[in-house]
C-alpha cells in the first residue's frame, strides 16, 4: 500500500464532535499510502472527537478553513458523527469548499452522518449513496438512490455507513484518488 498516493494531497474537513475513528482511520490509511493529509477546520489549534459515549482525543488542525482551496488537493474526506456534520452544514465556507471539490471532479468521500453535507451542497441529488441508517430518509428526500452497502461510489463520490465500514471506505478513497479526476454529469 505504501507509495500508492505519493505526491497526492488529501484534505479532511472536520470540527468538534467528529467520530474519532472516522477521522483517524482514513487519515492513517491515506498517510500509509503516501498521501499528505491536512486536517482543515473552522476552528484553530485542536478539535475534539467523539468516541463512543463521550468526548474523545483532540486532533491538531493543520489549516484554517478560510485559507484552504480545493486546487491544492486531490480529494476531500468528510468524517461523520452527529455533531461534526451538523455544525459544518451551517458553515458557508465549508459547503463552498466541498462543492468546489465536486465541481472540479475530485474525489469526495463522506461517511456516517457526513452525507448531510452532500445533501446541503446539492451533490446528493441523483446519486447512488449510503449513509448511517438514521439519515437514510434524509438522503432519499434529497433525491439520492440510497442503498445499504458498506461503500457506495458514484463517479468519484464515495459514501459509507458507519465505523464498521472504515477499511472498505479507506480502500475505496485510495482507489478513487489513483483513478484521478471524474467527469460528472449534472444531477
Amino acid at each position: 500500500m505504501a507509495g500508492q498516493l505519493d505526491g497526492k494531497r488529501v484534505l479532511i474537513l472536520a470540527t468538534h464532535g467528529f467520530e474519532q475513528s472516522e477521522l483517524e482511520t482514513p487519515r492513517d490509511r491515506l498517510k500509509a499510502a503516501g498521501a499528505q493529509v491536512d486536517i482543515v477546520s473552522p476552528e484553530q489549534g485542536e478539535i475534539k472527537g467523539w468516541d463512543g459515549k463521550d468526548w474523545g482525543r483532540p486532533v491538531k488542525v493543520d489549516k484554517a478553513l478560510g485559507s484552504t482551496k480545493a486546487d491544492d488537493y486531490d480529494a476531500i474526506v468528510l468524517p461523520g458523527g452527529q455533531i461534526n456534520p451538523d455544525l459544518l452544514r451551517v458553515e458557508a465556507d465549508a459547503l463552498k469548499l466541498i462543492k468546489s471539490f465536486f465541481d472540479a471532479g475530485k474525489t469526495v468521500a463522506a461517511i456516517c452522518h457526513a452525507p448531510w453535507l452532500l445533501i446541503e451542497t446539492g451533490i446528493a441529488k441523483g446519486r447512488k449513496m449510503t449513509s448511517y441508517h438514521s439519515i437514510k430518509q434524509d438522503v432519499i428526500n434529497a433525491g439520492a438512490k440510497w442503498e445499504d452497502s458498506a461503500v457506495v461510489t458514484d463517479n468519484g463520490v464515495i459514501t459509507s455507513r458507519n465505523p464498521g465500514d472504515l477499511e472498505a471506505f479507506s480502500s475505496k478513497i485510495i482507489e478513487e484518488i489513483r483513478e484521478g479526476r471524474h467527469q460528472r454529469r449534472a444531477a
